[in-house]
C-alpha cells in the first residue's frame, strides 16, 4: 500500500506498510517531507481503510 503526495511544490510516493517510508521524491525538500509524514501518521487509519475500500470494491 502506497499514497501519492502531488502539489505545485513537488511530488512524492511513500509506502504505507510494514511502515511509512518515502519511495520517491521529485523536489520536496526535507521539511516538506517531514511534515508530509507527519500527515501521513496522523491520518494512516484513513489512508489504508481508503486503500483498502478502493482496491477491494
Amino acid at each position: 500500500m502506497h499514497v501519492h503526495v502531488i502539489s505545485g511544490d513537488g511530488e512524492a510516493k511513500f509506502w504505507l506498510e510494514p511502515d511509512i517510508e518515502l519511495a520517491k521524491n521529485f523536489r520536496y525538500s526535507r521539511k516538506q517531507l517531514k511534515e508530509i509524514e507527519s500527515i501521513i501518521e496522523v491520518h494512516y487509519n484513513e489512508l489504508i481503510g481508503a486503500w483498502k475500500k478502493h482496491f477491494t470494491s
